[in-house]
């Protein structure tokens, strides 16, 4: 273990927590786009929520198991982004025959985002976010001391 484990650690959820922050941002910006993509039917389809997960850098059980049983003092190298996928959820159907996407009922295909979930992914999201930069300042603050005392 390095004197700069526990900085990697906390910068590697500042980068997760970033990329967090631009999908929900992307997800609130779309929350009206009723033709983002085409379907396999080459028909528009509205825009569809993303959703990220993360995981454990070293994320086989065997290093677990071995970090265990060795009982290193090592913990975890952190947590990197596993994978955007889009939220199968169906679309959210709304009245309006005047819109130009309505179908023949009068009905709109409106994507499946909710901004209330958003915001409140943004703001988790956010929080952990000033969590590792507090974090972060507390391992610098820690080195500093530690090069004082040579002085």
């Amino acid at each position: 273990m390095t004197i700069f484990h526990g900085m990697n650690t906390n910068a590697s959820a500042l980068t997760a927590n970033r990329f967090k922050m631009d999908v929900v941002s992307s997800n609130l910006a779309n929350a009206d786009t009723t033709r983002a993509q085409l379907n396999e039917d080459g028909e528009w389809e509205p825009y569809r929520r993303k959703l990220v997960s993360t995981e454990p850098r070293d994320a086989n059980f065997n290093s677990f198991l071995q970090k265990s049983m060795n009982r290193s003092s090592n913990p975890g190298s952190g947590v990197r982004v596993n994978s955007v996928e889009e939220d199968q959820s169906p679309f959210e159907q709304v009245y309006n025959p005047s819109h130009p996407d309505s179908d023949e009922n009068g009905y709109v295909q409106m994507p499946n985002v909710d901004p209330l979930k958003e915001m409140l992914d943004l703001m988790s999201t956010s929080r952990s976010y000033e969590a590792n930069v507090t974090a972060m300042n507390a391992s610098k603050g820690m080195l500093m001391k530690s090069l004082e005392i040579g002085r």
